[in-house]
């Protein structure tokens, strides 16, 4: 779910460039090197957030989940 969000995002993110480009100081509307960085610092977050909760329903034994279902 998070490779079609951060490409949705970056598409509606290319699409309303034009319309912040005047308030940003330094910085083309469309810079890559901005886009990227932003992408893949979402991507670590959601496999951050993927990961904890994997690694937490890893260490439960099955059969004592069952039982208790």
């Amino acid at each position: 779910m998070t490779v079609p969000g951060l490409l949705a995002g970056g598409i509606i993110a290319l699409a309303a460039a034009r319309i912040v480009g005047g308030m940003l100081v330094n910085v083309s509307a469309s810079d890559p090197l901005t886009f990227a960085s932003a992408a893949a610092f979402l991507g670590l977050v959601a496999a951050l957030a993927s990961y904890l909760p994997a690694l937490r329903a890893m260490r439960v034994d099955p059969m004592v989940t069952l039982r208790n279902e």
